[in-house]
């Protein structure tokens, strides 16, 4: 066996579908799938979605390492005060406290999001030089409209438009360097500003804390906004950011996302339509005012 390949992923038990459909789709796209070691920032599981994630050891022989944020202190702390939507729950907020919540002895990971799949070989991606930087990121393609909000102004007094800026959804992380930055210190930092209100979550809170200490990595590792057009270009990672997402019941049929049809196979028909069910259930459970 050659050294292992870290993968974080931090989802909670209304994601559990496409976490196990990013995680098959790297065991797929790699011979050594027994190198890798997914660790799972996750909140309450049920019993059948925790086995539906045990499916990738049995099928490929990775290894899960599990992180439960409900038993963490540091963690309910942290996201106490922080923004939330019901598109963004705070569980993204975890990769925020990767320095906390990871084993001290690891000094290289990727963080993919899980509306992701990916088609290459991720080692390559793992192995990338990322030229004395703490970490390594695509640049987000609508980056001078996310950091200026609207009219391209209206954050004028935290971003300059012009520079750079990143997708936080794929992270390749130099931890021993991640580890020198107090994030927990810059995001109070940023709270005692006033600012938290006015950032797009976790992302503008990363481009600031990390403004000019990132190395730019090939657009095709998180195709972001991920549509048919994107198929000729032979991405490596597929960044479903639209409100279209392949999970759809029809996304294969209306194309309205890029390799629909593929992902919908990744995830496993069964999966499919269980994830299906479980969506549709939460729709009217809330349609019931059983649900918030």
């Amino acid at each position: 066996m050659s050294a292992p390949i870290h993968i974080v992923l931090a989802f909670d038990d209304n994601f559990w579908a496409p976490a196990y459909t990013v995680m098959r789709s790297i065991c797929i796209s790699t011979h050594r799938r027994k190198d890798l070691v997914f660790h799972l920032l996750h909140l309450p599981l049920s019993d059948g979605h925790r086995h539906d994630l045990e499916g990738i050891t049995r099928e490929y022989g990775a290894t899960l390492s599990w992180h439960p944020l409900d038993k963490s202190e540091l963690f309910d702390f942290f996201v106490a005060e922080l923004p939330a939507s019901k598109r963004w729950p705070k569980v993204v907020y975890a990769r925020l406290l990767l320095a906390d919540l990871l084993p001290a002895d690891l000094d290289r990971v990727i963080y993919l999001d899980c509306d992701m799949m990916v088609r290459a070989p991720i080692e390559q991606l793992y192995e990338m030089d990322l030229g004395a930087q703490p970490l390594g990121a695509v640049q987000d393609s609508l980056h001078p409209f996310i950091a200026g909000r609207r009219d391209m102004r209206q954050n004028a007094g935290i971003f300059d438009t012009a520079d750079p800026y990143f997708n936080s959804g794929m992270l390749l992380i130099d931890l021993a360097q991640w580890r020198e930055i107090n994030l927990k210190a810059e995001v109070a930092v940023l709270a005692a500003k006033g600012w938290m209100s006015r950032l797009y979550y976790d992302q503008d809170v990363l481009n600031l804390v990390f403004r000019n200490r990132w190395q730019k990595l090939p657009w095709r590792w998180n195709t972001i906004d991920a549509h048919m057009a994107h198929e000729g270009l032979d991405p490596a990672i597929l960044h479903y950011t639209r409100t279209a997402k392949p999970w759809g019941l029809l996304s294969g049929i209306l194309h309205s996302s890029a390799y629909a049809r593929w992902y919908r196979h990744v995830m496993t028909n069964e999966l499919f339509y269980s994830f299906l069910r479980h969506r549709w259930k939460r729709w009217w459970l809330k349609k019931l005012g059983l649900r918030k």
